[in-house]
Protein backbone atom coordinates (compact mmCIF):
# COMPACT_ATOMS: atom_id res chain seq x y z
CA UNK A 1 0.00 0.00 0.00
CA UNK A 2 1.12 3.17 -0.89
CA UNK A 3 2.08 5.55 2.43
CA UNK A 4 0.85 8.87 0.43
CA UNK A 5 -2.48 9.97 0.18
CA UNK A 6 -3.99 8.92 -3.26
CA UNK A 7 -5.42 11.63 -4.98
CA UNK A 8 -6.00 10.38 -8.50
CA UNK A 9 -7.46 6.68 -9.45
CA UNK A 10 -7.05 5.70 -12.85
CA UNK A 11 -9.11 2.83 -14.18
CA UNK A 12 -8.78 0.43 -17.01
CA UNK A 13 -12.30 -0.16 -18.59
CA UNK A 14 -12.72 -3.48 -19.79
CA UNK A 15 -12.04 -6.62 -17.56
CA UNK A 16 -12.08 -3.76 -14.35
CA UNK A 17 -14.55 -0.95 -14.46
CA UNK A 18 -16.87 -3.57 -16.97
CA UNK A 19 -17.92 -6.74 -15.21
CA UNK A 20 -18.32 -9.94 -17.16
CA UNK A 21 -21.42 -8.85 -18.57
CA UNK A 22 -19.77 -5.14 -20.09
CA UNK A 23 -21.86 -3.07 -17.97
CA UNK A 24 -20.70 -1.14 -15.60
CA UNK A 25 -22.67 -2.51 -12.29
CA UNK A 26 -24.15 0.05 -9.75
CA UNK A 27 -21.88 -0.64 -6.85
CA UNK A 28 -18.89 0.65 -9.47
CA UNK A 29 -20.54 3.52 -10.12
CA UNK A 30 -21.20 4.36 -6.88
CA UNK A 31 -17.98 3.27 -5.96
CA UNK A 32 -16.32 6.29 -8.69
CA UNK A 33 -18.64 8.84 -7.04
CA UNK A 34 -17.39 8.02 -3.23
CA UNK A 35 -13.57 8.44 -5.06
CA UNK A 36 -14.99 11.83 -6.57
CA UNK A 37 -16.48 12.70 -3.39
CA UNK A 38 -13.48 12.05 -1.37
CA UNK A 39 -11.67 14.38 -3.60
CA UNK A 40 -9.88 11.75 -5.76
CA UNK A 41 -9.57 12.68 -8.98
CA UNK A 42 -10.53 9.37 -11.64
CA UNK A 43 -9.52 8.87 -14.75
CA UNK A 44 -10.62 6.70 -17.65
CA UNK A 45 -7.18 4.54 -19.41
CA UNK A 46 -8.57 2.31 -21.69
CA UNK A 47 -7.48 0.45 -24.88
CA UNK A 48 -10.26 1.32 -26.38
CA UNK A 49 -11.35 3.87 -28.73
CA UNK A 50 -12.73 7.46 -27.71
CA UNK A 51 -16.48 7.13 -28.95
CA UNK A 52 -16.52 3.84 -27.69
CA UNK A 53 -15.60 4.97 -23.82
CA UNK A 54 -17.58 7.77 -24.06
CA UNK A 55 -20.93 5.90 -22.67
CA UNK A 56 -19.17 4.54 -20.17
CA UNK A 57 -17.27 7.77 -18.58
CA UNK A 58 -21.13 9.10 -18.70
CA UNK A 59 -22.31 6.00 -16.73
CA UNK A 60 -19.47 6.78 -14.08
CA UNK A 61 -20.66 10.41 -14.17
CA UNK A 62 -16.80 11.37 -15.22
CA UNK A 63 -16.17 14.14 -17.54
CA UNK A 64 -12.81 15.21 -18.48
CA UNK A 65 -9.77 13.90 -19.84
CA UNK A 66 -10.20 10.34 -21.14
CA UNK A 67 -6.67 8.14 -22.17
CA UNK A 68 -7.77 5.81 -24.83
CA UNK A 69 -5.69 3.17 -27.50
CA UNK A 70 -3.56 2.50 -24.58
CA UNK A 71 -2.38 5.76 -24.07
CA UNK A 72 -1.86 7.03 -27.78
CA UNK A 73 -4.60 9.21 -28.09
CA UNK A 74 -6.46 11.58 -25.12
CA UNK A 75 -9.29 13.49 -25.42
CA UNK A 76 -11.25 15.82 -23.20
CA UNK A 77 -15.10 14.95 -22.60
CA UNK A 78 -15.52 18.31 -20.57
CA UNK A 79 -13.84 20.51 -23.02
CA UNK A 80 -15.99 19.81 -26.26
CA UNK A 81 -13.63 17.01 -27.31
CA UNK A 82 -10.79 18.30 -27.27
CA UNK A 83 -7.40 16.61 -27.70
CA UNK A 84 -5.35 16.84 -25.15
CA UNK A 85 -2.26 14.45 -27.08
CA UNK A 86 -2.24 12.44 -29.67
CA UNK A 87 1.14 10.07 -30.60
CA UNK A 88 2.71 10.07 -33.83
CA UNK A 89 5.10 7.65 -35.90
CA UNK A 90 8.35 8.24 -37.69
CA UNK A 91 8.71 8.97 -40.80
CA UNK A 92 8.03 5.86 -42.89
CA UNK A 93 7.84 3.77 -40.12
CA UNK A 94 3.44 2.97 -40.25
CA UNK A 95 4.00 2.36 -44.02
CA UNK A 96 6.84 0.04 -43.62
CA UNK A 97 4.43 -1.89 -41.10
CA UNK A 98 1.42 -2.23 -42.95
CA UNK A 99 3.29 -3.27 -45.86
CA UNK A 100 4.86 -6.24 -43.82
CA UNK A 101 1.30 -6.76 -42.04
CA UNK A 102 0.12 -7.16 -45.63
CA UNK A 103 2.97 -9.25 -46.90
CA UNK A 104 1.60 -11.94 -44.20
CA UNK A 105 -1.67 -11.82 -45.55
CA UNK A 106 -3.05 -10.08 -42.83
CA UNK A 107 -5.00 -6.63 -43.12
CA UNK A 108 -5.21 -3.48 -40.68
CA UNK A 109 -6.78 -1.00 -38.92
CA UNK A 110 -5.26 2.47 -38.77
CA UNK A 111 -6.71 4.79 -35.70
CA UNK A 112 -7.12 8.94 -36.62
CA UNK A 113 -8.18 11.93 -34.66
CA UNK A 114 -11.62 11.52 -36.57
CA UNK A 115 -13.96 12.17 -34.06
CA UNK A 116 -15.42 15.06 -34.83
CA UNK A 117 -15.21 14.02 -38.49
CA UNK A 118 -18.07 11.20 -37.69
CA UNK A 119 -15.22 8.17 -37.89
CA UNK A 120 -12.67 6.81 -35.96
CA UNK A 121 -10.90 4.40 -38.27
CA UNK A 122 -9.21 3.59 -41.77
CA UNK A 123 -9.17 0.29 -43.25
CA UNK A 124 -8.90 -1.18 -46.70
CA UNK A 125 -12.08 -2.83 -47.14
CA UNK A 126 -15.39 -2.73 -46.27
CA UNK A 127 -16.00 -6.37 -45.46
CA UNK A 128 -12.75 -8.72 -45.21
CA UNK A 129 -12.11 -12.14 -45.39
CA UNK A 130 -10.00 -12.15 -42.17
CA UNK A 131 -12.47 -13.82 -39.48
CA UNK A 132 -10.90 -11.30 -36.68
CA UNK A 133 -10.89 -7.99 -38.99
CA UNK A 134 -14.42 -8.97 -39.95
CA UNK A 135 -15.86 -9.29 -36.64
CA UNK A 136 -14.42 -5.96 -35.65
CA UNK A 137 -15.90 -4.29 -38.73
CA UNK A 138 -19.31 -5.89 -38.20
CA UNK A 139 -19.08 -4.32 -34.74
CA UNK A 140 -17.81 -1.02 -36.01
CA UNK A 141 -17.92 -0.47 -39.53
CA UNK A 142 -20.31 2.83 -39.12
CA UNK A 143 -17.46 4.65 -38.35
CA UNK A 144 -14.81 3.27 -40.52
CA UNK A 145 -13.25 4.95 -43.91
CA UNK A 146 -12.38 2.49 -46.21
CA UNK A 147 -8.97 3.28 -48.18
CA UNK A 148 -8.45 1.07 -50.59
CA UNK A 149 -4.58 1.58 -50.89
CA UNK A 150 -4.31 2.08 -46.87
CA UNK A 151 -1.17 0.51 -46.81
CA UNK A 152 0.73 2.78 -49.41
CA UNK A 153 -0.74 5.85 -48.11
CA UNK A 154 -1.62 6.02 -44.44
CA UNK A 155 -3.56 8.90 -43.02
CA UNK A 156 -1.35 11.69 -41.78
CA UNK A 157 -2.81 11.96 -38.25
CA UNK A 158 -2.88 8.01 -37.41
CA UNK A 159 -1.80 7.44 -33.83
CA UNK A 160 -1.80 3.84 -33.39
CA UNK A 161 -3.19 0.54 -34.95
CA UNK A 162 -3.45 -3.41 -35.23
CA UNK A 163 -4.08 -6.22 -37.17
CA UNK A 164 -6.07 -9.47 -36.04
CA UNK A 165 -5.69 -13.16 -35.91
CA UNK A 166 -4.76 -16.22 -34.18
CA UNK A 167 -3.05 -15.58 -30.88
CA UNK A 168 0.28 -17.82 -32.74
CA UNK A 169 -0.20 -15.37 -36.05
CA UNK A 170 -0.04 -12.28 -34.05
CA UNK A 171 2.94 -13.21 -31.58
CA UNK A 172 4.28 -13.56 -34.63
CA UNK A 173 3.83 -10.32 -36.16
CA UNK A 174 5.21 -9.03 -33.06
CA UNK A 175 8.38 -10.23 -33.09
CA UNK A 176 9.18 -9.30 -37.32
CA UNK A 177 8.07 -5.79 -36.55
CA UNK A 178 10.49 -5.76 -33.42
CA UNK A 179 13.20 -7.03 -34.79
CA UNK A 180 12.41 -4.53 -37.95
CA UNK A 181 11.78 -1.46 -35.45
CA UNK A 182 13.11 -2.26 -32.42
CA UNK A 183 13.33 1.51 -31.29
CA UNK A 184 10.26 2.94 -33.31
CA UNK A 185 7.33 0.97 -31.95
CA UNK A 186 5.28 -0.08 -28.96
CA UNK A 187 3.64 -3.47 -29.60
CA UNK A 188 1.51 -5.88 -27.17
CA UNK A 189 -0.81 -8.53 -28.14
CA UNK A 190 -3.45 -8.70 -26.73
CA UNK A 191 -7.44 -10.26 -26.86
CA UNK A 192 -10.61 -7.97 -26.23
CA UNK A 193 -13.28 -9.30 -24.28
CA UNK A 194 -15.53 -8.31 -27.00
CA UNK A 195 -13.82 -9.91 -29.64
CA UNK A 196 -13.03 -13.61 -30.16
CA UNK A 197 -9.92 -12.88 -31.97
CA UNK A 198 -6.52 -11.68 -30.84
CA UNK A 199 -4.84 -8.18 -31.68
CA UNK A 200 -1.36 -7.00 -32.23
CA UNK A 201 -1.72 -3.33 -31.27
CA UNK A 202 1.05 -1.02 -32.43
CA UNK A 203 2.17 2.64 -31.40
CA UNK A 204 5.13 4.68 -31.83
CA UNK A 205 7.83 3.97 -29.05
CA UNK A 206 6.96 4.74 -25.95
CA UNK A 207 3.28 5.26 -25.81
CA UNK A 208 2.02 3.33 -23.11
CA UNK A 209 -1.30 4.12 -20.64
CA UNK A 210 1.35 4.89 -18.41
CA UNK A 211 3.32 7.70 -20.33
CA UNK A 212 -0.38 9.91 -20.88
CA UNK A 213 -1.29 8.78 -17.28
CA UNK A 214 1.98 10.75 -16.13
CA UNK A 215 1.69 13.47 -18.55
CA UNK A 216 -1.92 14.26 -17.15
CA UNK A 217 -0.51 13.94 -13.71
CA UNK A 218 2.07 15.98 -13.93
CA UNK A 219 -0.10 19.13 -15.47
CA UNK A 220 -2.02 18.41 -12.14
CA UNK A 221 1.03 18.83 -9.57
CA UNK A 222 0.19 15.04 -9.09
CA UNK A 223 3.26 12.84 -8.62
CA UNK A 224 3.49 9.33 -9.63
CA UNK A 225 3.37 8.00 -5.47
CA UNK A 226 -0.08 9.56 -5.22
CA UNK A 227 -1.25 7.52 -8.39
CA UNK A 228 -3.39 4.23 -7.89
CA UNK A 229 -3.63 2.08 -11.02
CA UNK A 230 -6.21 -0.63 -11.52
CA UNK A 231 -6.06 -2.47 -14.72
CA UNK A 232 -6.21 -6.58 -15.77
CA UNK A 233 -3.88 -7.61 -19.04
CA UNK A 234 -1.05 -6.54 -20.68
CA UNK A 235 -1.38 -2.82 -21.68
CA UNK A 236 -1.82 -2.22 -17.87
CA UNK A 237 1.41 -3.66 -16.59
CA UNK A 238 3.40 -0.26 -17.10
CA UNK A 239 0.79 2.20 -15.40
CA UNK A 240 0.44 -0.95 -12.48
CA UNK A 241 4.27 -0.80 -12.09
CA UNK A 242 4.35 3.00 -12.21
CA UNK A 243 1.48 4.05 -9.78
CA UNK A 244 2.51 4.54 -6.20
CA UNK A 245 -0.42 1.61 -5.74
CA UNK A 246 -0.40 -0.42 -8.92
CA UNK A 247 -3.38 -3.20 -8.21
CA UNK A 248 -4.81 -5.95 -10.63
CA UNK A 249 -7.75 -7.46 -10.70
CA UNK A 250 -8.73 -11.05 -9.04
CA UNK A 251 -9.65 -11.66 -12.79
CA UNK A 252 -6.39 -10.24 -14.27
CA UNK A 253 -3.92 -11.96 -16.12
CA UNK A 254 -0.71 -13.45 -14.65
CA UNK A 255 1.28 -10.40 -16.21
CA UNK A 256 -1.18 -7.94 -14.45
CA UNK A 257 -0.83 -9.66 -11.42
CA UNK A 258 2.85 -9.65 -11.58
CA UNK A 259 3.14 -6.29 -11.87
CA UNK A 260 0.77 -5.14 -9.34
CA UNK A 261 0.99 -4.25 -5.49
CA UNK A 262 -2.09 -5.79 -4.70
CA UNK A 263 -5.14 -7.70 -5.37
CA UNK A 264 -8.72 -6.88 -5.53
CA UNK A 265 -11.46 -8.96 -6.01
CA UNK A 266 -12.75 -9.43 -9.45
CA UNK A 267 -14.81 -7.31 -11.85
CA UNK A 268 -17.91 -9.61 -11.07
CA UNK A 269 -17.33 -9.44 -7.09
CA UNK A 270 -16.87 -5.57 -6.42
CA UNK A 271 -13.11 -4.98 -7.38
CA UNK A 272 -13.63 -1.45 -7.81
CA UNK A 273 -15.50 -0.85 -4.35
CA UNK A 274 -12.56 -2.52 -2.32
CA UNK A 275 -10.18 -0.90 -3.90
CA UNK A 276 -11.76 2.59 -3.31
CA UNK A 277 -12.60 1.63 0.04
CA UNK A 278 -8.53 1.25 0.51
CA UNK A 279 -7.68 4.13 -1.03
CA UNK A 280 -10.39 6.39 1.23
CA UNK A 281 -9.31 4.44 4.43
Amino acid sequence: MSHRPIRLLVLDVDGTVLDGRHEVAPGTAAAVRRAVDGGVRVVLATGRRYRDTLGVAETLGLRGPIVTASGALVKDSGDGHATLYRASFGEGVLEGVLARIAARGHEAVVHTDSFSEGFDFHCAKAFSREPGIQEYLELNRPVARVVPDLHERPPDNAFAGFTMGSREAMVAVEEELVAAWPDALSLHVIRSPRYRHWMCEIAPAGVTKWSSVARLAGGWGIEAAEICAVGDDVNDVPMLQGAGLGVAMGNATSEAIAAADRVAPTNDDGGIAAVVDWILA
